[in-house]
């Protein structure tokens, strides 16, 4: 992730990113569909339990918050201004240099939490932040006390030892960096841990006590689409690039690309392989043995290699 580094004090200098800066309003966007059940923890951490079904984080599975953020932000700025009067502002939803739950943290939206996501009380962790940058002074807000106490579920869930310690990520080992971030070969060693999930981890979020108050969104740009939930990982791996394409149109997830997908869903079968094995995902797998990709062939020969039965 060199472009955190790249962008230097940018990052904690608000007026440095854009000057004239002398405020920033913090905002949060809940993203939990209007349809989730009470019980959805307990029923995404059962899906983990089904080694062959496709896992994708549970933001990523409507349309891209970047759009919908981006736009209400747009409309919240414009209101102000027109109560206001001249306002120089600038919006920011996870685009540029902002340490987004830092600031969140210091405008009392919640707490740092042991994941070093953002936490509330009333919300839990399943929220979007996003900014608006304002070029006048507004009354600071408190921040809030903690109230992780001496729970460390997060820390003991994390498939691959992430969380190093309360409020370190290790970014490298992170399970949302490797699917979604990170565009090389994901390491051998950390393959296996991956277990069947193809885009992002919520596990330190399911496991978080505080998100049994995680709020629902009235917004049907958050609704589950159709072919991203309880889809088998064949299904997903046999997509086409231009099937991809439609399907993850206005979505955050056709960022990674139909190869970073097919690398994902690779590991994810190799895993599901191991833990049982079946014909129809090592033919799957086959299937794609001589993709036009090295990296997509290195993941699927990775994944072959560990089936427990020679196949038929």
């Amino acid at each position: 992730m060199a472009y955190m580094a790249a962008h230097g004090t940018k990052r904690a200098r608000p007026a440095e990113l854009l000057p004239g800066t002398v405020s920033v309003i913090t905002t949060r966007m809940d993203y939990l569909s209007a349809a989730t059940p009470t019980d959805w923890q307990a029923i995404e951490l059962d899906r983990l339990r089904r080694p062959d079904e496709a896992i994708i984080s549970l933001y990523a599975r409507g349309r891209d918050y970047h759009k919908v953020l981006r736009n209400r932000l747009q409309h919240l700025s414009t209101r102000i201004s027109a109560e206001f009067g001249a306002l120089g502002y600038r919006v920011f939803t996870d685009s540029a240099p902002v340490l987004e739950a830092e600031l969140a943290a210091r405008a009392g939206l919640g707490w740092r939490g042991k994941h070093t996501l953002l936490l509330s009380r009333e919300a839990g962790s399943m929220f979007f932040l996003g900014e608006i940058y304002v070029d006048v002074a507004l009354p600071a807000t408190d921040p809030v006390a903690g109230h992780c106490g001496s729970c460390t579920a997060c820390i003991g869930i994390c498939p691959t030892q992430a969380i190093v310690a309360p409020q370190q990520l290790d970014a490298r080992r992170c399970i949302s960096y490797l699917t979604i971030e990170h565009a090389g070969s994901i390491p051998l060693e950390l393959r296996p841990l991956i277990g069947n999930r193809i885009y992002g981890c919520d596990d330190c979020q399911l496991i978080c006590p505080w998100n049994k108050f995680a709020q629902r969104s009235a917004l049907p740009d958050f609704d589950e689409r159709a072919g991203l939930v309880g889809s088998k990982l064949a299904t997903l791996f046999g997509w086409s690039e231009d099937e991809f394409l439609r399907h993850t149109e206005g979505s955050p997830i056709r960022r990674i690309g139909h190869e970073r997908w097919l690398r994902n869903i690779a590991v994810a079968l190799g895993n599901a392989v191991r833990a049982a094995p079946d014909q129809e995902l090592t033919h799957a797998l086959a299937a794609r043995a001589t993709h036009p990709s090295a990296l997509v062939r290195e993941h699927v020969a990775w994944a072959l290699a560990g089936q427990a039965t020679p196949m038929a």
